[in-house]
Order: structure tokens, then C-alpha cells, then sequence
């Protein structure tokens, strides 16, 4: 079965470790807070100014000043501090971010990534992300992996106006996690009861498949 968003969010949490600084886009990426181990020392930061995120509020317990780039109310940790936004584009252009966790509209085979504007269509502007892809080591990208229309979001090449270039390290989708490799994506691993050639179907670029490709683990 395909994954939703949460199962999703859940299986990228396991890419967060001990001691990370990792900065959450918006969209599904939010949701990975909720998933990570409590066993673990992690420090979210929100490009609005905010270090020491914690899960999402229960209704009824949100604070509509605490907010994060999305400006959707959140929680924070003991110890957890503000800023302003400059201070925080300094930690993310320093480099100071361990993992950078983003959605995205299109990612191509050499690390593209494709996640502000569909011309045509109006936004309120690239916000944070240029520097995000521009400044982070590693960039993991939360997506789904056909659009409503069922066309592959996987590309040889994007198509839409780019974010970054060749900068996504792995992808995870309804269906698969990706990694991009010189030579394109390498398929790591299937969502629990989908087949390798239901994921190669639904894949605009050409897949790398060695052996047999695992099921997720997403408990």
C-alpha cells in the first residue's frame, strides 16, 4: 500500500540523529517532529526565528504566537529560544544545520529540486528555501511521488522554475525512498505491499536497481 503523509514524515524521522540541528520545510516535513526517537537529543529550527521546536500542539493547547515558518502553531522544548530571522539565515547560511528536510513539486535525477512556483499561479515569494538548498550538506526531500493527475513528480529533468541544483541527497515518497546517486536515483526501498515494477511505472526517470529491494520499516 502507498503511504499517506504521516507514514511518511515517520519513515524520514529515521534519518534524524543524535545531536542534529535539522530545519523542517512546510508541508510534510512539519510532521516529522512528531516521529522522532525520544531517546535522542535534536534541535528543530524554523527559519522565523525559532530553535527547540517540539511537536505539534493538541487542539485546544495552541499558542498562536509560537508559529513556524509555515505559520502553523507549535510547540517548543525546555530551553527553546527566538530570534530574529536574520540571526536564523546566518546559522543556515554558516552551515550550522546538520539535515534540511523539504517538500517539493519536482526532484530530477542529478539532485534537482523544484518546490516554489508553478507559473502561472500566484505565491507570496521563494521565502527561505533558496537558502536552504543553497547552504545545507544534506537535503532529504518528503514528497508524493505522482501528482493528482498520476503523472511522475521523479524526473530526468524538472520541469517547473528550479529551487536549487543539484542538491537533494535522498527522496521519500508514497512509494519508495530514493537516493540520488552521480549516476541517478538508486530505488533503497518499496512501501510495505508495492512492487518494484508498480515504482519503476510510476517513475518518469530511469530507476537503479540492485537486487532485491526491502520493504520499508515505517513502526
Amino acid at each position: 500500500m502507498a503511504l499517506d503523509k504521516n507514514q511518511i514524515a515517520k519513515r524520514i524521522a529515521r534519518e534524524v540523529k543524535d545531536g542534529f540541528y535539522v530545519n523542517l520545510g512546510i508541508g510534510i516535513p512539519t510532521l516529522v517532529a512528531n516521529y522522532v526517537r525520544t531517546d535522542i537529543s535534536v534541535e528543530f529550527q524554523s527559519e522565523n526565528g525559532v530553535l527547540g521546536m517540539g511537536p505539534f500542539p493538541y487542539e485546544g493547547e495552541e499558542d498562536a504566537d509560537i508559529i513556524n515558518a509555515g505559520k502553523q502553531t507549535i510547540t517548543t522544548l525546555p530551553g527553546a529560544s527566538f530570534f530574529d530571522s536574520a540571526f536564523s539565515f546566518g546559522m543556515i547560511r554558516a552551515q550550522k544545520v546538520d539535515l534540511t528536510i523539504l517538500g517539493a513539486m519536482e526532484v530530477s535525477e542529478n539532485g534537482d529540486i523544484a518546490n516554489w512556483k508553478i507559473p502561472g499561479k500566484m505565491v507570496k515569494g521563494m521565502g527561505g528555501a533558496m537558502d536552504l538548498v543553497a547552504s545545507a550538506e544534506n537535503i532529504i526531500v518528503a514528497m508524493m511521488h505522482v501528482n493528482k493527475a498520476g503523472e511522475s513528480k521523479i524526473l530526468k529533468k524538472c520541469t517547473l522554475p528550479l529551487t536549487g541544483v543539484g542538491c537533494v541527497k535522498k527522496v521519500v515518497t508514497e512509494l519508495a525512498v530514493m537516493e540520488i546517486t552521480p549516476n541517478g536515483f538508486k530505488l533503497l526501498e518499496r512501501a510495505p505491499g508495492v512492487t518494484v515494477d508498480h515504482i519503476i511505472a510510476s517513475t518518469e526517470a530511469e530507476l537503479i536497481i540492485e537486487g532485491d529491494i526491502p520493504e520499508m520499516t515505517i513502526d
